[in-house]
């Protein structure tokens, strides 16, 4: 049986001639479907599980689990569930969510007493064919119960021969008051990886952004995608986040890390800089919003057998 390192060699040889042969193909060969469930929206590619769309887990609504193209989780299951080979630290890492750290003061980003909920009022809408799409509107409230602001979030799941992606667009809006999202490294569009492919696993993962930068070095900064892959089961994968040029505060900045996070933030500058005089914080006014926008691509290979800068290209041409 070859080794893992045997694997990586014949993966590297095999895989350009395999993704062009792939190119001469249908691009969209999958059927998605959206159904309804228990736990909120299941999402289908040609009948078999890609995620769950779970309107409330902890505090938030989540994404998981999240299958990629070699059919392997590719977000970690805790605390969903207690795998024996994943680390059990920061419970509020919930395989994929969308939360911030500092809405008017209160923070959204950990769980537990005294901190604010993302509770789900209804789907807008679940859609089945070529790509499928979730929409769903949703209050952020206060420990107190009172609503701080909404926001209606819309994603769009497709899949091709080599690769799967998610689609996420969301737009915070203020009530009859404003709402502040204040400077903190702790937000906001995040994923947990699962643990093969973190930085400081055994099997050791790689990051790298658009800029060229690598692993800690990414930390921090501002940049079109990172993309974060290793090995699972001799397979290289991996997730890119690409972020859109229309989306708020375009580029994002990072808050990635080599335990697992992956997280875009767009608020974080004074903690990011470490600039005192720097301030990330922005006020929507009443009756106003933003919108961010990203795609999450699930891949064969690195980033560049995955083509991510050129899938970063075709993504920023996509209209609103």
């Amino acid at each position: 049986m070859p080794r893992c390192q045997d694997w990586s060699l014949i993966t590297s040889l095999i895989m350009p001639l395999f993704t062009v042969l792939i190119s001469l193909v249908k691009q969209s060969l999958a059927e998605v479907t959206v159904e309804q469930s228990p736990l909120g929206a299941v999402v289908k590619i040609d009948g078999q599980l890609f995620t769950e769309y779970i309107i409330q887990s902890g505090n938030k609504p989540i994404l998981w689990p999240i299958i990629g193209p070699t059919g392997k989780p590719m977000t970690r299951a805790f605390p969903m569930e207690n795998q024996t080979d994943e680390k059990k630290d920061h419970p509020h890492q919930r395989s994929m969510w969308f939360t911030h750290g500092a809405v008017n003061g209160i923070d959204f980003w950990t769980e537990g007493a005294g901190r604010g909920s993302i509770k789900h009022r209804d789907f807008v809408k679940l859609q089945s064919g070529k790509t499928g799409l979730i929409v769903t509107r949703n209050d952020w409230l206060a420990p107190d119960g009172k609503c701080q602001c909404e926001d209606q979030r819309t994603l769009i799941f497709g899949a091709d021969a080599v690769s799967r992606w998610i689609d996420f667009c969301i737009t915070i809006q203020a009530l009859d008051k404003p709402v502040t999202l204040g400077d903190t490294k702790e937000g906001t569009f995040g994923l947990r990886v699962v643990e093969p492919l973190a930085v400081e696993s055994h099997q050791g993962g790689r990051i790298i952004n658009s800029n060229g930068q690598l692993n800690n070095d990414t930390w921090g900064k501002a940049a079109s995608w990172v993309d974060y892959h290793g090995s699972i089961d001799c397979q290289t994968v991996g997730i890119a986040i690409l972020n859109h040029p229309s989306s708020f505060h375009y580029p994002t900045f990072w808050h990635v890390r080599g335990y697992g996070l992956f997280a875009a933030n767009p608020f974080g500058l004074r903690e990011f800089s470490g600039d005192s005089q720097k301030d990330g914080t922005h006020s929507i006014q009443s009756g106003k919003s933003i919108t961010l926008r990203y795609r999450v691509l699930f891949h064969l290979g690195d980033e560049k057998v995955g083509k991510i800068a050129q899938a970063f290209s075709n993504y920023s041409k996509q209209e609103e």
